[in-house]
């Protein structure tokens, strides 16, 4: 007899169990399944209080409907209540009427209904290429600010790239100096102030972030002091409301007790609590700093893209969307409902990592993205489309199932909404008049690319991993590609050209493992000469002809490539290790484009659009 713990995970959506890479069968555990459940808000330790759960069980949440904008929703119904996505009612008896693009709330029979008016596909992007950059890295000395995103996209469109794509600029944790990484953000609807210009910076082939951070602060604390009263801000702060302000608290507590709000005192742990309430009273000040430093983020981000379009790009800034945010940071206080707690995302075992990948951030909640009707993703996409032509979404393989670890359990995956998700995706797209990229890569989901393709999302395809045969390795050729994706060579979470030649990555996976290399560098020195018979030449020109040759609609060249070809001392051959995330690229913002190597390359897309 099955447990009814599992049959009660099951409902959830907890997967029953996966095949990973190697192709043997996972199973979730007992332990697992209750482990995910407490993380959903359902605490069912025991059989018996699992088995009561589901005597009493009910979806009581919204029935998800989708369906294109502008058409009617295919329901049955008799009385209705609908509330459209403006707040404007209606009621009526039968059908229903065609719907404006967005997400609407119905009441019938009884049930709750999420309606879904979303285009059926995005329409596909005319072929194009763009440059790819670290924003931190792009200062000659210092933290790359906006204002230096600004000046390389203005040159980077002048040299016909039609997009420039950075790592997430999420708002990160400006008290705490060492979780500097853009993949583990505070708030993913808030921006990262420490990329507005400010104070000295420190010289040198890498970044010291414990000095940059605190200095760029005072220096904008300092401006803020002399900061004139602006009609612009009053009305901004006015438009954004309470989000603004609940971060703005977020931001000023942790000033005083420190960056995660799990080690605050007790009577803090929610915007809610009394005590929260009267610290803004007295935190009104330090409030007001905060939401003008998310002002000027604001500005500065959006002047960046308008630069970027002044330049010629068609598309602007390509923003980069983390897959989940920081457990305890800004983003999860103010909305508690849309996450879960005590499991974070991660990855299960593979050839990389035997014991799996735990990367301590916090999930959205399926339950709680359908009690809300998805205004939580819908509000993440939007943030990131007011600046960005082009948006990337870390891992939206998490859109299909996404792998919890819980604390002290085994991981196993969970089913995500996929279908509404996308339909959210192409609503927010559609409004922005973007482009959606997914970067589907690793243990992908049977089916999930056909979905991608068909909502008119593009994939990710990768040249290191473009293989028909890994032993003997065994590369896809340029014209073997999928048109609807973004081809490129690497990603900024694997090694550079030479890098990647080299076997930098496996000596840098040999200093952590202690592992001996010899066996992976002869492996590697294979895959070199395999994807080496597929170019003209094994310089960079080869490789961007390559690219170019691809059918794919965009393609990325990344600024480490084209610094290879300059024979930069100071640039590591790779970031197994993550050390682009305290690089300095060794060029300045304004000089970048005026490399032979640019210029080189924007020559060889040219010569291949079609």
């Amino acid at each position: 007899m099955t447990d009814p713990r599992l049959t009660l995970a099951g409902r959830m959506g907890v997967l029953p169990g996966f095949h990973d890479l190697a192709g043997q069968w996972r199973e979730t555990s007992v332990e697992t399944a209750v482990a995910l459940l407490a993380a959903m808000g359902l605490a069912v330790p025991t059989t018996a209080e699992a088995q009561a759960a589901l005597d009493d069980h009910a979806d009581r949440l919204p029935q998800d409907v989708i369906c294109a904008a502008g058409a009617r929703p295919d329901l049955a119904l008799g009385d209705w209540q609908l509330t459209f996505e403006s707040g404007t009612e209606a009621e009526g008896n039968g059908p229903l009427p065609g719907l404006p693009l967005g997400i609407h709330c119905l009441r019938a029979g009884g049930r709750d209904y999420t309606l879904l008016a979303a285009p059926p596909r995005l329409p596909e992007p005319a072929r194009c290429w763009g440059l790819i950059a670290p924003l931190y890295g792009i200062s000659e000395t210092g933290i790359g600010s906006y204002a230096d995103l600004a000046v390389l996209a203005r040159g980077m469109g002048e040299k016909g790239a039609a997009f420039l794509g950075i790592n997430p600029v999420h708002a990160g944790f400006p008290t705490e100096q060492q979780l500097f990484s853009p993949y583990t953000p505070s708030h993913r609807r808030r921006l990262n102030v420490i990329h507005l210009p400010g104070g000295p910076g420190t010289p040198g082939p890498r970044l010291d972030y414990a000095r940059d951070i605190p200095a760029r602060m005072v220096a904008l604390r300092a401006e803020y002091e002399a900061f004139a009263d602006d009609p612009g801000f009053d009305a901004w702060q006015a438009g954004e409301g309470e989000g603004l302000q609940r971060f703005a608290l977020h931001q000023a507590l942790s000033a005083r007790h420190g960056a995660f709000w799990g080690d605050w005192p007790a009577t803090l742990a929610s915007p809610d609590m009394p005590a929260a309430i009267a610290a803004r009273a007295e935190l009104a000040g330090e409030m007001r700093f905060h939401a003008w430093l998310q002002w000027r983020a604001e500005q500065a981000l959006a002047a960046a893209g308008q630069a970027a379009r002044d330049g010629g790009m068609a598309h602007g800034l390509y923003l980069d969307l983390a897959v989940g945010t920081h457990p305890f940071g800004a983003e999860t206080w103010e909305d508690r409902a849309s996450f879960a707690f005590g499991a974070s995302l991660g990855a299960p075992p593979d050839a990389f990592a035997p014991q799996g990948q735990n990367w301590s951030l916090a999930p959205f909640n399926p339950l709680g993205l359908r009690a809300q009707a998805y205004a939580p993703l819908a509000e993440t996409l939007r943030r990131q489309l007011q600046f960005a032509g082009v948006l990337r979404i870390d891992h939206i393989l998490g859109f299909e199932r996404a792998y919890w670890v819980p604390e002290a359990a085994p991981g196993a995956y969970v089913a995500m909404p996929r279908d509404a998700m996308l339909a959210v995706a192409r609503i927010e797209a559609a409004r922005a008049g973007a482009v959606i990229v997914g970067e589907d890569l690793g243990n992908i989901p049977e089916g999930l690319r056909e979905a991608l393709a068909a909502s008119g999302i593009l994939g990710c395809r990768v040249a290191m991993f473009e293989r028909d045969g890994w032993h003997p390795p065994t590369f896809r050729p340029a014209e073997a590609y999928d048109r609807d994706a973004i081809a490129s060579f690497s990603t900024h979470d694997l090694p550079t050209w030479r890098g990647w030649r080299q076997g930098a990555d496996i000596e840098a996976r040999a200093r952590i493992t202690g592992q001996e290399t010899a066996a992976g560098q002869q492996e590697r020195a294979e895959e070199v000469a395999a994807f080496d018979r597929l170019l003209p030449d094994p310089g960079v020109d080869g490789l961007h002809g390559f690219l170019a040759r691809t059918p794919s609609l965009l393609v990325a060249v990344q600024a480490e490539l084209l610094l290879d070809m300059t024979d930069q001392p100071n640039l590591p051959g790779t970031v197994g290790e993550y050390p682009n995330w305290q690089l300095r690229l060794p060029v300045a913002a304004g000089d970048f484009p005026a490399l032979p190597s640019v210029a080189r390359t924007a020559s060889i897309m040219r010569d291949h659009e079609r």
